[in-house]
């Protein structure tokens, strides 16, 4: 355990599984209290169980537009302030984009693009007034390769990578970093929904990640001196084949 976020604030959306969860937990081992973001209550009181004060459960529907609006003012209000926001919650949908269904395409881009984007406002002038402030977005290697199997998931992480780069400028002068994270496959419920035959691919050839894996690369990005930014990492597996 290291004091290196000691008395920082951090918000993780999707923080009950995943990424999030091992984001949620890499980040208490290292000093900050973490409000955890996500609709699993069970999950989200195991792990206020175990880490007591150092986690504050939020429950929150982001698909929902007054849940969505509600959720940095009520945590502001509970906590005094939002030092790290993670916006890390996210749906996938894979396969040929005839078959994807277009309720499904709605909530995708809404979750992993709009969402994205209004949590980030939402959060802004709070790390503007406080003169600091670190956001980190979860996005994918699928930002940044066209991979054929996935048009819809595709099209939001690259239109999600665009919205951090745009955003960097904007932001910098007071004080504020903001970089993504961009993983290979990694295990979690996102898989569920890959093709069969290359999710046994994947695994036969080792090219999964852990979460664990991924939420180091997070931590690093958060821990840099504050005169350095980390603009975004990607990180997969040695043997993923893209």
């Amino acid at each position: 355990m290291s004091n290196s976020l000691q008395n920082k604030v951090a918000v993780i959306t999707g923080a009950a599984s995943g990424i999030g969860l091992a984001s949620t937990e890499i980040l208490v081992a290292n000093g900050a209290t973490v409000v955890m973001v996500d609709r699993d209550v069970a999950t989200m009181e195991k792990i206020q169980a175990k880490y007591k004060d150092k986690i504050i459960p939020c429950v929150t529907n982001l698909i929902d537009p007054a849940s969505c609006a509600q959720m940095v003012p009520s945590i502001i209000e509970k906590t005094g302030k939002i030092d790290i926001f993670h916006a890390n919650a996210g749906c996938y949908i894979g396969g040929d984009l005839i078959d994807s269904d277009p309720n499904d395409i709605d909530r995708l881009i809404d979750l992993n693009v709009s969402v994205v984007m209004k949590n980030i406002r939402d959060v802004i002038p709070h790390m503007i007034k406080q003169k600091t402030g670190d956001i980190i977005v979860t996005s994918s290697i699928a930002g940044h390769l066209p991979i054929h199997w996935e048009p819809v998931y595709c099209a939001s992480k690259w239109a999600t990578n665009s919205f951090v780069q745009t955003m960097r400028r904007q932001v910098s002068q007071h004080g504020i970093r903001i970089g993504s994270v961009s993983p290979g496959p990694v295990i979690s419920a996102l898989l569920a929904d890959w093709p069969e035959e290359n999710l046994k691919k994947a695994k036969e050839l080792g090219s999964l990640m852990e979460p664990s894996e991924v939420a180091e690369a997070v931590l690093f990005m958060l821990t840099r001196p504050r005169h350095v930014a980390i603009r975004d990492i990607v990180i997969q597996p040695l043997a993923q084949e893209l």
